[in-house]
Formats: C-alpha cells, sequence, structure tokens
C-alpha cells in the first residue's frame, strides 16, 4: 500500500512539473509575439555591420561566402562582444516588427561568431552545440542562439525566408553575409539568399535521375511543406530554369547531404 502511495506521489509530481514546464515554454514563446507598430525608432546595427564588413570574403571561387576567423583582432572581438550586450539590453518588444526580425537574425549570427571565435582553431561545426553553449538574457530570459531559431524567428513570423538568414558557420549551412540586415533590406536579402543557397550545389543538385538537397530542408521540415512534394514546388520557385524543368518531372526520392567543415577560407570545395 505505501509503495503504491509513493508511485501515486511521484506520478502526480511529474505531471505537475511538466504542466508547468509546458506552460513556461508557451509563455517564452509567446511573449515574442508583442511589438509596438508606432514606435518609429531604428536598431543600430553598424557595429555588426563593419564587423562582417571586414571579415567576410564574398567573392569565394567556391561561391560560398567565408568568413576570416583566423584574422579577427582583440580589438574588433570585443566590439563583436560589446555589440551582443548592447542588443542584449534592448527590449526588441517595444520596437516594431520589421526592427525586431533584423535584431533576432543579426543576434543569432554574432552569438554563432562569437561562440566559433572562442574555439577556433577546429576544422567542423557542431551545429547544435554551438547554437545552445552561449547564453545571454533578453528582457529577462535566457537565450541561446538555438532559443533564438525555435522559439522566436519561425513560431512568430511563420516565414521559411528566416532559415536562409541563419548561418551556422558551417560550408553546408545558408552563407554568412558581409551586412548586418535592417528594417529596411531583411525581407528583400532574405529572398535574395535563399535563391543564392538553391542555386548553389550545397543546396540543391538535380539531374534526370538524382536530387541532392541539403539537410537543411529536412531539420526545417515544417517550414517548407508537409511532403515532398510541397518541398520540390518551394525548390522550383527559386532554382534557376535548367534546374527547374529537371524539378518538374522529378518522381525519385530526395537525397540530403551535409557539410559541417567551417567556412573558413583555406576549406576547400567541394569535398
Amino acid at each position: 500500500m505505501q509503495r503504491l502511495q509513493l508511485f501515486l506521489l511521484i506520478l502526480i509530481s511529474l505531471v505537475c512539473a511538466s504542466n508547468t514546464l509546458a506552460k513556461t515554454e508557451a509563455h517564452a514563446s509567446t511573449m515574442w509575439h508583442d511589438s509596438d507598430e508606432t514606435n518609429p525608432d531604428s536598431i543600430d546595427h553598424s557595429p555588426f555591420d563593419g564587423f562582417l564588413k571586414t571579415y567576410v570574403v564574398s567573392n569565394h571561387p567556391s561561391g560560398i561566402n567565408r568568413f576570416r576567423y583566423a584574422d579577427v583582432t582583440r580589438r574588433d572581438a570585443k566590439i563583436l562582444d560589446h555589440y551582443i550586450v548592447t542588443m542584449a539590453s534592448i527590449d526588441p518588444r517595444s520596437y516594431r516588427k520589421l526592427e525586431q526580425k533584423a535584431y533576432w537574425l543579426n543576434l543569432y549570427n554574432a552569438l554563432t561568431l562569437q561562440g566559433l571565435l572562442k574555439v577556433y582553431p577546429v576544422s567542423t561545426v557542431d551545429r547544435d552545440k554551438i547554437s545552445r553553449k552561449r547564453r545571454i538574457r533578453v528582457a529577462g530570459r535566457k537565450l541561446n542562439a538555438a532559443d533564438i531559431d525555435e522559439q522566436i524567428l519561425r513560431p512568430v513570423w511563420d516565414d521559411y525566408k528566416v532559415v536562409f538568414g541563419l548561418s551556422c558557420a558551417s560550408m553546408g549551412c545558408p552563407a554568412i553575409h558581409a551586412r548586418a540586415f535592417t528594417a529596411d533590406n531583411a525581407n528583400s536579402l532574405l529572398k535574395q539568399y535563399a535563391r543564392e543557397f538553391i542555386s548553389h550545389p550545397r543546396g540543391l543538385t538535380v539531374t534526370k535521375n538524382e536530387l541532392r538537397v541539403s539537410a537543411v530542408f529536412a531539420w526545417y521540415r515544417e517550414q517548407f511543406g508537409a511532403d515532398d512534394r510541397h518541398l520540390l514546388r518551394l525548390l522550383t520557385h527559386y532554382a534557376e530554369d535548367a534546374k527547374a524543368l529537371y524539378l518538374l518531372g522529378f518522381s525519385g526520392d530526395i537525397q540530403y547531404a551535409y557539410d559541417q567543415r567551417i567556412n573558413a577560407p583555406e576549406t576547400p570545395w567541394p569535398l
């Protein structure tokens, strides 16, 4: 009898803890839906923009932008750190939605770069590990890059294109670019980055008998459509004409690939 009572007590405790956790997670997600559309102010991303312009290699012959981790000076690393601290001191909910979108995209990429700089030199990037390692506090909430992706950008905006603005610093991820997002450019840049990623072989390689796409489309499958038909339609929309023709008639299996090597200038392409 005592064992049964103990079991029931443990079971009730687990259920209560689970309900509390679910409520906490739900609040953590819904709180970021707030905005002040009457606020005309802009968030200053110029320090991050200058940092990116200094170290991103945009004309690499591989067609994949690179980042010069080895060349980042101590002074510029402190600029990045200060930018992140400044962003964390802002409550983005007091700004317009477009300002928030740029804010979160930049903060995700800044945290990723900061994390890589602390462990560089490395040859590969553990995407899950690097996105969950560093936490900051924004509006009273502790967040890491993974939280920004999973709890804020995707659920709040429900826009698959945000995926192409998140660079995890590997060769297989969407590229890092030499400019920061702003409220004015975020939507147009995301469209551009989606087209660039899908046009590159790491994003999409298609022939009459083979279709290989980035594993990014598997990780974020709920963003890109419920089934292969929806994914093919999206790829066709962004693909170059030659690839689009193959996609329209493709009926085989989709293969997923991912290159986890770091996007440093010396990393060769292809494998």
